[in-house]
């Protein structure tokens, strides 16, 4: 049929064929994808002014049924595009474009729940706050996103189930896991299985692999970085949704829980804008390797984690440090003495002879305060993260 309707229309005309959701449309028992083969092979492909163009949100499978695809379709792609989440400008930019008057502090609160997801900030309302609309989308009775979680998980993986064992491994620790670790928490058998499902997981941007600072790939740390599993995880999973309208959000903010989230979810935010991050340092042009690093300690030894250094091309180490508070954050005597331990520790077990530079990046700012001025060389606020 398509081959027919394609014939009637000239051979000097620009044809342009759009499949969009090609996972769909080629399920398992459609016979789809051996019939598009053999369409493009026996005539499409002899057709100079034919372009076909397949796009999917099931990452993994586009990857291993269209870009590696072993039979028909093995070395037939022309050029591969893949679209990212928008960042916080571009997040920022969107909801300016549909009207809302929101801030930074505003974009920020909901890109922490929802991501950069275009189809869930499109839900939002512009007369709505981040809270009143995060209240909206995933808690009140009815919200479009309370069941998303599952759902997109089952549509987007065959054997969904390892995947979920393994994102809510990942949802329990700020520090990620190496492998080894992940495996046992998650309760999987190690193997190919294992290894497919973390790429699967990784290609479709829902979880993160680091190398650590002077590590090898065999000491990977492995992190979930998908705003909106670890908000579900952290907020909607096992809990019990009260089945009235309310405030819900807005008063969960004022909890312990809502703070250690709020950490997490900001840190992971920073991780995914670390070219904002060096452009705020000055060193966007500098040749730079980024990483997480913890050590090893022995008994009795204090041990110590930084979850993003930049090793520069300049003979210097940036340590990042990343924290969100509703207000200036406050280096307190406590604090100072952690940072202290972390420089040290890192210093002593990497055995690096290159300078080491503290950078903090603050959602609302950094306290002036003794230990500020004695341990920070960079301080890096929220406007940074919102440049393009």
């Amino acid at each position: 049929m398509l081959r027919r309707k394609l014939e009637r229309s000239k051979a000097s005309e620009k044809q342009v064929v759009f499949f969009d959701e090609l996972p769909w449309i080629a399920s398992r028992k459609s016979g789809f994808l051996p019939a598009f083969e053999h369409f493009w092979n026996s005539w499409g492909s002899r057709r100079g002014n034919l372009l076909i163009i397949v796009c999917g949100s099931a990452a993994a499978w586009m990857i291993k049924r269209v870009i590696h695809n072993k039979g028909g379709l093995h070395g037939r792609v022309t050029r591969t595009m893949q679209l990212s989440p928008f960042n916080l400008c571009e997040a920022h930019e969107y909801l300016r474009s549909r009207k809302f008057s929101h801030n930074w502090f505003q974009t920020l609160e909901l890109y922490m729940a929802l991501g950069g997801v275009p189809f869930y900030l499109h839900q939002a309302q512009p007369n709505l706050s981040a809270a009143q609309n995060i209240d909206k989308l995933c808690f009140e009775p009815g919200a479009p996103l309370r069941n998303e979680f599952n759902e997109v998980y089952a549509s987007l993986f065959e054997n969904h189930e390892r995947h979920l064992q393994i994102i809510k491994a990942l949802a329990k620790t700020q520090q990620g896991l190496t492998r080894a670790e992940l495996q046992q928490k998650a309760k999987l058998e190690s193997g190919g299985t294992l290894s497919q499902t973390l790429e699967e997981l990784n290609r479709s941007g829902f979880i993160g692999i680091t190398i650590p600072f002077g590590r090898t790939k065999r000491d990977s740390l492995f992190r979930l970085t998908d705003e909106f599993s670890l908000f579900h995880q952290r907020w909607i999973e096992g809990k019990r949704l009260s089945e009235e309208a309310g405030a819900h959000w807005i008063k969960l903010r004022a909890t312990p829980r809502w703070n250690a989230w709020s950490g997490f979810a900001f840190e992971n935010i920073c991780l995914k804008h670390i070219r904002q991050i060096k452009t705020s340092l000055g060193i966007a042009a500098l040749q730079t390797e980024s990483s997480a690093w913890r050590s090893r300690p022995k008994p009795g030894e204090k041990g110590a984690q930084i979850d993003l250094l930049v090793d520069r091309a300049d003979n210097v180490v940036s340590l990042c440090e990343m924290k969100y508070s509703a207000a200036p954050f406050t280096i307190t005597k406590k604090y100072a003495e952690e940072l202290r331990n972390k420089m040290q520790v890192f210093q002593t077990a990497t055995k690096t002879r290159k300078a080491l530079l503290l950078a903090m990046v603050t959602a609302n700012g950094l306290a002036d305060n003794a230990y500020s001025q004695e341990l920070i060389n960079n301080r890096i606020e929220i406007a940074a993260l919102f440049e393009p």
